[in-house]
């Protein structure tokens, strides 16, 4: 842990053509510090709700973090409009150590947005 406190980061996802939480899908964090390459820390899934609160801190020395959502199987079986146009979703966002990141998707089959929530 770093001497500002632990870095921590905290994701939910939207379905706003249903206006419903996006359960069961699966969410991988990954982090880097300078100059290094970006590496998987932790892997959660959305609950019913559509939160991941289990994802873990980031290590000490962290400068960039990325969320990566793997959207495609629940747009395939939560939309009737087919194959998913964007198969996956990928946020990466700058660190401050000590800082707590809680970032929003909201999805829908054709487009996304995320935000920095609180």
């Amino acid at each position: 842990m770093s001497s500002e406190g632990t870095t921590s980061v905290s994701t939910h996802i939207l379905d706003t053509s249903t206006g419903s939480p996006a359960g069961g899908v699966a969410v991988e964090l990954s982090a880097r510090g300078t100059g290094d390459h970006y590496r998987a820390i932790g892997h959660s899934r959305t609950d019913p709700d559509g939160r991941c609160k289990d994802l873990p801190a980031l290590p000490e020395g962290t400068t960039h973090a990325r969320l990566t959502f793997l959207v495609e199987p629940y747009l395939a079986r939560s939309q009737a409009a087919g194959a998913a146009f964007f198969p996956e979703v990928t946020v990466t966002f700058a660190v401050t150590p000590g800082e707590h990141y809680h970032l929003p998707l909201l999805l829908n089959p054709f487009g996304y947005s995320v935000y920095r929530g609180s």
